[in-house]
């Protein structure tokens, strides 16, 4: 009885890892996502150019805003 238990249980485990393994990797399945993943990257590039920005010493406030909506600006050009 008992060899047909482990029997049982390695079979359980390797199915298990199987169907582990054959998962699709995690991504984007629309269009939509996809969109939205650029979005939120161009906006983060954009917070990321105004705070590297503000760093120097060199921009005034308005110039590091002005630099930040030029970002986007390309980024919805593309």
């Amino acid at each position: 009885m008992k060899k047909i238990q482990l029997a049982t249980l390695v079979s359980s485990a390797l199915f298990a890892a199987t169907l582990l393994m054959a998962a699709a990797p995690a991504s984007a399945q629309t269009q939509g996502m996809d969109r939205r993943d650029d979005r939120r990257d161009t906006r983060q590039d954009a917070r990321d150019t105004k705070r590297d920005c503000k760093a120097g010493d060199e921009k005034t406030r308005a110039e590091c805003r002005q630099e930040k909506r030029d970002t986007k600006q390309d980024a919805r050009r593309k």
